[in-house]
């Protein structure tokens, strides 16, 4: 019927973009000699004393394809469920019997599903140019937080931010928010009650250019070995629900990647995750 075609359209919508990635079908697990194959970098560092920790950078190149592919068959996709969209809203004003009102409900909200889906796509694909300015962090910080309240307290997460100082980023503002807001999201997702999430910053110079260093810490359990391996994918997920689904972290990497910046990860065993960003600081604070 009517409401499993669409249905059947959200699941071939959402595994397109998994095929186009070559990760596959959600929690298959790789034979051990792939592992990492895709990864741009994962480095392994020891200390004595203190478990390995791996640093995880996006694979660009995959990305890269992923996007061009966003691009193109999210525009491919958004026409057909344009069209179930307005029939679908034609048929609601003259429907009266109260069952296929609700089977044209579901079947409008599930069009509505992949519409949005699709518009994330095609922003990742191909997201608008930033607006450059002098965005104060702090107060960027503060906003998100503002945004995200509710999320926090119903979490029982406790959110720490540590800054040495007020500094300006070169910076898309509403873009720098989606990418603050989508990395305290996705430890909120991972964590239990009385979990700690930490943000931190600080200067640095890397080769000429000065950039912020930003540090977003959870203390859950860390990455498995698949979650290191696809953990910017779009749409992956495994064991740990929330950690890398949806478009979040390749976003992140997307818009990070425009303000010539870079993102990665950090894990240890047991220990939690901590994400890196490295974000170009306003030429005024220089």
């Amino acid at each position: 019927n009517t409401l499993s075609l669409i249905s059947d359209l959200t699941e071939i919508s959402r595994r397109l973009f998994l095929l186009a990635l070559g990760t596959g079908v959600p929690g298959h697990s790789q034979d051990g000699d792939s592992q990492h194959q895709d990864c741009q970098s994962c480095q392994s560092i020891v200390e004595p004393g203190i478990p390995a920790s791996r640093r995880i950078l996006p694979s660009t190149d995959k990305l890269e394809a992923m996007a061009e592919f966003a691009a193109g068959a999210g525009h491919e996709i958004n026409n057909p469920v344009a069209t179930i969209v307005g029939r679908v809203q034609m048929l609601l004003r003259h429907e009266t019997d109260p069952e296929r009102r609700q089977s044209l409900a579901t079947i409008g909200g599930q069009a509505y599903r992949i519409r949005d889906m699709i518009g994330d796509a095609m922003l990742f694909g191909r997201p608008p140019a930033p607006c450059l300015s002098a965005v104060n962090l702090s107060k960027a910080i503060e906003d998100v937080q503002y945004s995200l309240s509710e999320a926090i307290l119903t979490s029982g997460v406790q959110l720490m931010v540590t800054l040495s100082k007020a500094v300006c980023l070169q910076a898309d503002e509403t873009q720098l928010k989606v990418v603050i807001s989508n990395l305290i999201l996705n430890c909120l997702n991972i964590l239990e009650p009385g979990g700690k999430i930490e943000i931190a910053a600080e200067e640095e110079t890397v080769g000429t250019v000065s950039m912020l260093h930003l540090q977003i810490s959870d203390d859950g359990p860390g990455l498995s070995e698949q979650e290191q391996e696809h953990l910017f994918d779009p749409f992956f997920s495994a064991r740990q629900a929330g950690r890398g689904l949806g478009f979040g972290l390749s976003k992140c990497w997307r818009i990070i990647d425009l303000h010539r910046g870079r993102i990665e990860a950090e894990t240890i065993p047991g220990r939690g995750v901590t994400f890196h960003i490295f974000w170009p600081i306003h030429p005024t604070e220089k």
